[in-house]
């Protein structure tokens, strides 16, 4: 991850301090060689404070003392105080800049890592322009200074950035992250490291993660919850992604039961009342390498996460799966060079637009460690060159795990803003510049028309702009849907049941539906009796013409399954028109764009015997014929069941 330069820091600052050991310390105190000599096997067993205090003794007696300051340094480095770091690497460097030259390496790597991005520039030029070193660090050297180049100019033009917290009811002493959103911003689900009561190292994790939930009241987030078993074990859990509507969920285990490799991708579901018992998604998602950091689309067929697997461009990639018809998961593809790096990329998120991606990733030209990059899939499903979310959004220290709601509008992320309450979930204005595209979104409920009975009933929304199937999925137990769409499209929607004629309607889905006023359908499906009518919405024809459009094709074929499916029912295909044109034009054109209806079905395999067509003119209006609205209205087209065999 970001200290993937500090291992060698390690290695640099101690091999220094101990050979100098041997060879001669800068100093000719025998207190202060005493109290160095007694700090390194504390500092070697992780006693840092104690370590620490004796260092300072030594320096006590002798302030010119080249190691102690050097070993500072390096216990700093490890304790992750990189100002404090780079503090004693600089008094080490004042008193010999020669003895050891690869400390400019480590004073300008903690430097960066504490945000003095000025100096590290200076520091890491003045290490390149020494002979020797490794390749390795060389290289190091040269992609830090272009991240220091990169920060120094971020600073100068700070974003928008207030970050505020999601309030006690969420955050507390524990660290929290990872939150994820539904698409109606009511809930909001994280996980929780719980502070093991045993001693553990520093930058070693806590005992255990579990995942919490807490839903929007009209004071705020609500009091977290533990979402308890089965999601919760004794094992791990984490990185998780929720479906639009809230009711499944993607997220990591590591080292679980029948798991593939170190990590895994997960999956349960929400339903009366509970989650499932979570099933690993097996292979293509998970491999014997280690996958994560799953991000599912607000249509629920893109499956966004992290991998070390082969084929990628550097330690850990980015790729995604596609739900295919059968409900399995295609063999994941990287999402290209563009956005994968020689470092690594993780944490995606796809927001509800289902078009802008944000990840997190140490390859790009950024602030140092971990930042947060924005990029947007195109046409022709390439990715736009990544953009910085920018400075102080980013910052030296890593930045993950962002996420943002349906209006693009609030972002949520976990940051480390006071050490007394570890790390917690803070919410912030998203710059316009970064911002994805609003969302709005549709809620239904399907109920019986008679009863009043809730119903769980299949439903598929179709962009009829571009004729394709955007979502088919299914209600919850109570009937209950949601789903986000892009604003400016019209869209067509069917509802089904079997022994139930099926519901669909059109409309145009405008930017007045946000999160705060969705648009709200309830939707009273009728049983498949005699005497009982459906519209079709979705049936077009061209203009004054019986011809039928290629938009109407999926409702057609509905309508043919729903005849097959109810064997003893005949139907009647009934075409009406406005009052535009002579009554006798009127008459003929519904009959024939009936009949257009029937011959389609018949060639779909329904048998003549069952269907029946009219077409009734502009009698029967059910618009004004006045508006162009109630004369939308009126040219309609009709399914009624009329008998049984």
């Amino acid at each position: 991850m970001k200290y993937c330069a500090v291992i060698m820091l390690f290695l640099f600052s101690c091999t220094v301090a101990r050979e100098s050991f041997s060879q001669g310390m800068h100093t000719s105190s025998n207190k202060a060689l005493k109290a160095y000599t007694e700090a390194l096997p504390l500092y070697d067993y992780n006693n840092f404070s104690e370590a620490e205090a004796l260092l300072r003794e030594a320096l006590s007696y002798d302030n010119r003392f080249y190691e102690a300051y050097m070993m500072l340094g390096e216990l700093f480095t490890k304790t992750r105080d990189y100002a404090k770091a780079a503090k004693n690497y600089s008094e080490a460097v004042n008193i010999d800049s020669t003895t050891y030259k690869p400390v400019f390496f480590s004073l300008a790597n903690a430097e960066m890592m504490s945000g003095d991005y000025s100096n590290a520039l200076i520091h890491f030029k003045t290490y390149l322009r020494f002979k020797g070193g490794s390749e390795k660090n060389r290289t190091l050297a040269a992609k830090s200074i272009n991240n220091c180049e990169f920060a120094v100019e971020a600073v100068k033009k700070p974003v928008l950035f207030n970050p505020l917290s999601v309030g006690s009811n969420i955050n507390t002493t524990d660290d929290e992250y990872w939150p994820s959103i539904t698409a109606d911003g009511k809930t909001l689900m994280f996980t929780r490291q719980i502070k093991s009561s045993f001693y553990s190292p520093p930058g070693m994790g806590p005992s255990q993660e579990d995942f919490y939930v807490s839903f929007m009241t009209d004071t705020g987030w609500g009091t977290a919850y533990n979402a308890g078993e089965p999601l919760n074990t004794t094992s791990n859990e984490g990185a998780q992604t929720l479906s639009s509507n809230g009711k499944q969920m993607y997220f990591t285990a590591c080292e679980r039961s029948g798991g593939h490799g170190s990590c895994d991708i997960y999956f349960s579901a929400f339903s009366n009342g509970r989650w499932s018992i979570p099933y690993n998604l097996g292979w293509p998602v998970n491999t014997a390498s280690w996958e994560s950091t799953p991000s599912i689309n607000a249509d629920g067929n893109l499956l966004f996460f992290t991998s070390n697997r082969q084929g990628g461009f550097g330690g850990k990639d980015l790729w995604y799966s596609v739900l295919t018809n059968k409900g399995t998961w295609s063999n994941p593809i990287n999402l290209g060079k563009k956005i994968n790096t020689d470092g690594d990329e993780m944490s995606p998120f796809i927001h509800f637009d289902g078009k802008t991606l944000y990840f997190a990733s140490n390859g790009l030209p950024g602030m140092g460690g971990f930042d947060i990059y924005m990029t947007r899939m195109n046409e022709d499903s390439t990715w736009t060159e990544p953009k910085n979310l920018g400075y102080p959004i980013n910052t030296a220290s890593d930045e993950t795990g962002l996420v943002i709601d349906a209006d693009g509008q609030k972002a949520y992320f976990s940051s480390k803003r006071d050490n007394k309450n570890g790390k917690d979930i803070f919410y912030f204005k998203v710059d316009e510049s970064v911002r994805p595209d609003p969302v709005a979104y549709l809620k239904g409920k399907v109920t019986d028309r008679e009863t009043g009975k809730l119903l769980r009933a299949e439903y598929e929304l179709i962009n009829l702009s571009s004729n394709k199937e955007n979502i088919k999925s299914s209600t919850d137990e109570s009937g209950n849907f949601l789903v986000c769409l892009p604003s400016g499209y019209n869209y067509g929607l069917n509802v089904t049941k079997p022994g139930y004629l099926f519901y669909s309607e059109n409309f145009m889905f405008e930017g007045i539906h946000s999160v705060m006023e969705p648009l709200i359908k309830r939707i009273n499906l009728s049983p498949a009796k005699v005497g009982e009518t459906m519209l079709l919405s979705n049936v077009f024809y061209e203009v004054d013409s019986w011809e039928l459009k290629s938009e109407s094709m999926e409702e057609l074929n509905n309508l043919t399954d729903l005849i097959q499916y109810n064997k003893d029912i005949i139907v009647e295909i009934g075409g009406y028109t406005d009052s535009t044109g002579t009554d006798q034009h009127n008459q003929v054109l519904s009959e024939k764009r009936a009949l257009s209806v029937v011959n389609y079905l018949i060639s779909k395999g329904v048998s003549p015997e069952r269907l029946q067509h009219k077409g009734y003119g502009n009698r029967s209006p059910v618009g004004d014929n006045v508006t162009l609205e109630g004369r939308k209205l009126n040219r309609r087209t009709e399914a009624k069941v009329v008998a049984r065999k």
